[in-house]
């Protein structure tokens, strides 16, 4: 309660978190999620555009491939703008490189605007690789700003907004690509440019706030403007002890330079550090999540809720992260960092191996398909309260001024590249379960829009292979 008080007192704090989180991971969640309402509309998209420029159908296995591409070059984009943290973090600062990184925003979505009146799907192809490179820029910028932005007694507390702020994003995503709002088939084109909207919010409030204090004093050496920034966002101007602490550790990383990422493989001394940030980005992205997310609709289905009624069901999936992203948020400072970390992953196992048990028996017992619903909101419960949050912090509290750049570019590069990978592999795999009659349907739609009645939604079955 006492946090949020100092929070509440810090107003330009919480409205730092807001302008930085609007277009940080916010973009990164809505981006992840509004890509899944438009998959057979573009999937047709592709193979029209083809049609009219050679006069054939595409093949079916490339059609597939384009969209993988779609979907995965996100997470590649990711990786690249992962590396470009470092640089721009130190070069321009935390809050000029969340600026900066709206250029991505902007160009992505003029080139989704106007990709159907243009012919062109290699414009979404672009596009997406533009948003993923700003979603791995802001997702590693944003939680170094915040870090370095909060008290410690706050610190951890504002560092798990970035969870918070990517599961509003996925929320809102899911909301806006219904089909009453912009889920529409031909309203695709708006739904994928609207990513426009939270970057114009971020362009619009971030440069009135403050810089970060300790970039401003350890990186650049400007005392005066570290502490306007400081009593800025605190809401008084007794911040004396604060600045001596930050004088402090500015004097001990004097006659050090900013680490580059090899070089923190290289120091013994960050042996452990390192460990711990590869080995829980790893587990992060490997725990199983996004598989529960992809078997959400056909369970929800099994379960016995109306296949127009699902997409209304799978909020509830969106909802269940926030829900536990913002309880984390409360916890964290309680129980400590360790406790979420273990207990959340303990509770993913147990609800992960009763799911696994109940979709093996859904078809031998009745009541096991809302088992394996409810197993779904308690594995991402306990996946929200604890890794989701917690790993995103890590580079910020385990790592020092001069090392932190280096360690989120480390750190987004792990992330990036797991999520490139099994968003490039996910959608060739997911024809097991599926009779080659109905294979050979759902390819014979795409590869001739014009036979059809006009646009069909797809079942889980399109769904499922886009979900990553």
């Amino acid at each position: 309660m006492r946090a949020l008080q100092r929070l509440i007192q810090g107003r330009v704090l919480l409205l730092t978190t807001c302008a930085a989180g609007i277009g940080g991971t916010f973009q990164f969640g809505y981006n992840l999620s509004i890509i899944n309402a438009p998959t057979l509309s573009i999937q047709e998209f592709i193979n029209e555009t083809w049609w009219l420029r050679t006069g054939q159908p595409l093949p079916n296995h490339l059609v597939l491939f384009v969209w993988s591409l779609i979907v995965s070059l996100y997470p590649l984009g990711g990786l690249f703008g992962a590396l470009l943290t470092g640089p721009l973090a130190v070069l321009l600062g935390r809050k000029k490189s969340l600026l900066v990184n709206n250029v991505f925003v902007v160009a992505a979505a003029t080139l989704f605007g106007f990709s159907r009146r243009a012919g062109s799907f290699e414009m979404i192809v672009l596009g997406r690789l533009l948003m993923g490179i700003s979603a791995g820029l802001s997702m590693n910028v944003q939680p170094m700003y915040l870090g370095e932005s909060a008290p410690k007694e706050l610190r951890g507390a504002v560092a798990m907004t970035p969870a918070i702020f990517t599961a509003l994003g996925i929320l809102i995503g899911q909301v806006v690509g219904l089909r009453e709002l912009l889920g529409d088939p031909g309203a695709w084109p708006l739904l994928l440019a609207s990513c426009l909207v939270p970057g114009l919010l971020q362009l619009a409030s971030l440069p009135l706030l403050p810089e970060s204090p300790r970039y401003l004093l350890i990186d650049r050496g400007d005392t005066e403007a570290c502490l306007a920034a400081l009593q800025r966002l605190r809401g008084t101007a007794d911040v004396v002890g604060e600045l001596e602490e930050l004088e402090e550790e500015r004097v001990a990383s004097q006659d050090q330079r900013t680490r580059r990422p090899w070089e923190l493989f290289q120091d013994r001394g960050l042996r452990r550090q390192v460990m711990s940030l590869v080995v829980l980005g790893s587990a992060v992205e490997l725990c199983g999540n996004d598989s529960v997310y992809a078997y959400a609709s056909s369970v929800f289905q099994a379960a016995g809720i109306p296949e127009e009624k699902v997409q209304y069901a799978v909020l509830g999936t969106g909802s269940c992260e926030l829900l536990a992203a913002c309880l984390s948020c409360v916890l964290i400072e309680m129980s400590g960092r360790r406790v979420l970390l273990i207990g959340g992953y303990c509770l993913m196992t147990c609800w992960g191996s009763i799911f696994t048990v109940a979709l093996c028996l859904q078809s031998s017992f009745s009541w096991m398909p809302y088992l394996a619903m409810s197993c779904i909101f308690a594995f991402i419960l306990s996946f929200g309260i604890g890794p989701a949050g917690v790993t995103g912090i890590l580079a910020t509290e385990l790592f020092d001024q001069k090392s932190r750049p280096a360690a989120y570019m480390v750190g987004g590069a792990l992330v990036w590249t797991l999520l490139f990978l099994v968003g490039l592999g996910f959608p060739f795999i997911k024809t097991k379960g599926k009779t080659f009659l109905e294979i050979s349907e759902e390819l014979h739609r795409l590869n001739f829009p014009r036979q059809s009645q006009g646009p069909k939604r797809m079942g889980p079955e399109v769904i499922l292979s886009t979900e990553l």
